[in-house]
């Protein structure tokens, strides 16, 4: 388990998260809040009453609860690999409407075509093959669903060459801009858009109608 993992199962490091380390580094990275980013991500998500919501990479469920808040009888649904992260999210961020799983984003427990928005905001650059988790995005995503990601990206010239060097060495994946753009429409999805706020990218699309 390298050191990014390591580091995100962590206890005291799950307690702090939400708190203090998520909102400082984001701040830092972007220049924006995270109450900016969770009404960005609603908006982005076209959120609608009754909306099945799966939130990839959880953490303690800051978003997760959040989502849940502006679906109406629907639900979201949180999932994360640490046991850590999953407690912090039960005894911070549980709601009638929110719900939390264990598991790998690489091998999702959920049928096709089972949501009707898919996320993940700043963890896709954990996950040790982040490309089948975001393929994992997209299978579970129902047709017209918005899918929507933040994630790394890679600056061009030599900042670019020591963001990737230091990533690499505490396990952060760190993305050219085609990346995900390049997948989403390889995969079917319409409507891509792309942002680039700072350190970050973020990414969206929706899945085509059904015919």
């Amino acid at each position: 388990m390298n050191l990014a993992r390591r580091t995100m199962n962590n206890p005291v490091f799950a307690l702090l998260y939400e708190r203090a380390w998520r909102p400082t580094s984001f701040l830092l990275a972007t220049g924006r809040t995270m109450q900016a980013d969770r009404r960005d991500a609603v908006r982005t998500l076209r959120l609608d009453a009754g909306d099945r919501v799966l939130d990839i990479a959880c953490g303690p469920g800051n978003f997760t609860h959040y989502l849940s808040e502006h679906i109406g009888p629907g639900y979201a649904v949180g999932i994360d690999f640490s046991v850590p992260m999953l407690r912090q999210a039960v005894a911070d961020n549980s709601g009638p409407r929110a719900g939390y799983v264990r598991g790998d984003a690489r091998r999702l427990p959920f049928p096709d075509n089972s949501f009707d928005a898919v996320c993940c905001f700043g963890a896709l650059y954990l996950i040790p093959d982040p490309l089948t988790a975001a393929a994992e995005m997209i299978r579970v995503l129902a047709p017209g669903g918005r899918i929507a990601i933040s994630t790394s990206h890679r600056p061009q010239g030599w900042v670019g060459e020591v963001s990737s060097a230091v990533g690499g060495a505490g396990g952060l994946h760190v993305f050219d801009l085609d990346t995900f753009p390049k997948l989403f429409a390889e995969s079917g999805l319409v409507d891509i858009v792309q942002e680039v706020h700072g350190l970050l990218q973020y990414v969206s699309a929706r899945a085509a109608d059904a015919a």
